[in-house]
């Protein structure tokens, strides 16, 4: 008997495929015997690797001879169900391509491209705040039949050198510069610390790493940032990729929020402290001032990351 197969479209970016990941789990966990295919960039494909959840991953290139491979791969297949967690025009598009008995997304109101919606078959209208939330509502509505909150992250693996004792570990860098906390920051927050700060980044961020004095910079790829987020004894992040990474590993630290909302887009879990500025504005603009993060000084970081490791 052929398997119920279940196609998942989630291209990117990195803390959105992270808020993803229980949705997945719900639906593989859902239906039974299932056989799971996820669509993804290929920058984010590591995300994945050995997820007990996911049978098959379909890497989607930017150019059109990837969009034609895809479009191959799909229509030599039959599945049964498809499940838009983007909801852009081209995830949706993806779905459709599959030409799913069912295509599942979110409903015009809530999908961030309105357009998206005409190519489900099915609208959904979501209550909960939190996208981790709203994903597993999504999935529950597909037909998930239990809702599994796991984050299978992998254990990604070693990169560049790293302290043999307790440290820190801070991403500063964000997608949007509007999220990103002053870099001259955290050379006060290194310097009030009693363990060493790592601040990690892609190789291209180099530059801007090496200019934090007293800091000590860890270059890698999403592999050796997973493995460093591992190992590391506290985090201090803002709202990208890495700081949600570290929630769903249940790391301890702070998270930093300015313009947008951390009530929707916050770290899932718990572990993490969220300081933000009673006077921000939220707002999801990218251009948007850094007044917001620059209210949030060193001493309050400090403070709250020594809080949130060693709690009363």
């Amino acid at each position: 008997m052929e398997p119920f197969r279940i196609l998942v479209v989630r291209l990117g970016a990195m803390g959105d495929v992270i808020h993803a990941l229980p949705g997945v789990a719900s639906l593989k966990h859902g239906f039974p015997g299932s056989h799971v295919t996820w669509v993804i960039r290929p920058r984010w494909m590591p995300l994945l690797e050995g997820n007990p959840f996911v049978d098959e991953v379909i890497p989607l290139e930017r150019s059109a001879r990837g969009i034609g491979q895809l479009w191959r791969k799909l229509r030599a297949r039959r599945f049964d169900l498809a499940v838009d967690f983007q909801g852009l025009v081209q995830s949706a598009m993806v779905a459709a391509a599959s030409r799913a008995d069912r295509i599942v997304g979110l409903h015009r109101s809530q999908a961030w491209e309105r357009w998206a919606s005409l190519f489900y078959s099915s609208e959904i209208v979501t209550s909960s705040i939190h996208v981790v939330e709203r994903n597993l509502e999504l999935a529950a509505a597909a037909g998930a039949s239990s809702i599994l909150r796991a984050f299978a992250i992998p254990a990604g693996s070693p990169e560049g050198e790293l302290p043999r004792e307790k440290f820190v570990l801070a991403s500063p860098l964000a997608g949007w510069r509007s999220k990103q906390w002053p870099i001259e920051y955290y050379q006060e927050l290194a310097a009030r610390l009693e363990m060493p700060l790592v601040v990690n980044g892609p190789p291209e961020a180099a530059p801007s790493l090496e200019a934090i004095r007293g800091a000590r910079v860890h270059l890698s790829g999403l592999r050796g940032l997973i493995h460093a987020t591992r190992l590391a004894h506290a985090i201090v992040g803002v709202d990208s990729g890495p700081m949600h990474l570290a929630a769903a590993l249940l790391k301890p630290g702070v998270a930093i929020f300015g313009p947008t909302d951390p009530a929707r887009n916050g770290p899932y879990g718990g572990s993490l402290r969220v300081l933000r500025s009673p006077a921000a504005a939220t707002t999801y603009k990218r251009n948007a001032p850094d007044h917001d993060m620059r209210a949030i000084t060193p001493a309050m970081v400090a403070e709250a990351l020594a809080a949130a490791v060693c709690p009363a």
